[in-house]
């Protein structure tokens, strides 16, 4: 077994359907998905909290020990979340072993002080925070470290030179940037936005109309 896989405990679920799957996460499970390896999809329960814990931090590999049988090394493959996006409903694990190659996504964690980030306006961006590799379950990492200290304004780091472990290869988009500078442009205070607003007024003109306004004959 992966030594730093989590073990998740699970019941088998007989019945399933809306009604039955409603049941499970009101009463704090998550119902959830085995399958893979030649073997029947097995329908299950785990506890959600449990589960949230590890998925949260970025687990992908875990221990799911059914019932009274051996625990199964099973990769998680996917996760659903309710129609506002806030609660997860249900999760898919396939069986894998330490040997087999899979495609799965991990999260980019940058470190370093960029040089950039002490320009004037300057902002760190990170449009991609996951990428999608190919490798052993035994090498498949927690994350990703991208270095960003030698980043000057104006410059990026794509997915393609990403530095990774001998063995993995990147699967997903090579030019998906993960870390950006941007140089934002300055906004003005109030004080500057009123300075410049006053400067645009005609006031020349407005002081001429009120001349001639003055030196107009009164209608009787």
């Amino acid at each position: 077994m992966h030594e730093n896989a989590p073990i998740l405990s699970a019941k088998k679920r007989e019945r399933v359907g809306s009604r039955y799957t409603r049941r499970v996460r009101e009463s704090g499970g998550l119902p959830a998905v085995v399958y893979g390896h030649k073997q029947d999809p097995m329908s299950i329960t785990i506890d959600r909290r449990d589960a949230l814990t590890h998925i949260d931090k970025g687990e992908r590999v875990f221990q799911i020990a059914i019932e009274s049988g051996a625990p199964q090394l099973v990769l998680l493959k996917a996760v659903q979340f309710d129609h506002l996006g806030t609660h997860m409903i249900h999760a898919d694990f396939a069986r894998v072993d330490l040997n087999e190659r899979v495609r799965t996504r991990v999260h980019v964690v940058c470190i370093g002080d960029a040089k950039g980030l002490g320009s004037a306006g300057a902002v760190m961006m990170h449009p991609t925070t996951e990428i999608e590799i190919e490798c052993t379950i035994a090498d498949l990492p927690e994350h990703i470290e991208v270095d960003v200290a030698a980043l000057e304004a104006g410059d990026m780091i794509t997915a393609a030179e990403v530095k990774l472990p001998d063995g993995m290869r990147l699967t997903s988009d090579s030019h998906a940037v993960v870390a950006q500078i941007k140089v934002q442009a300055e906004t003005p205070t109030e004080a500057e936005e009123a300075v410049v607003a006053g400067s645009a007024q005609p006031e020349v003109i407005t002081e001429k109309k009120k001349e001639d306004e003055a030196e107009a004959p009164k209608k009787k």
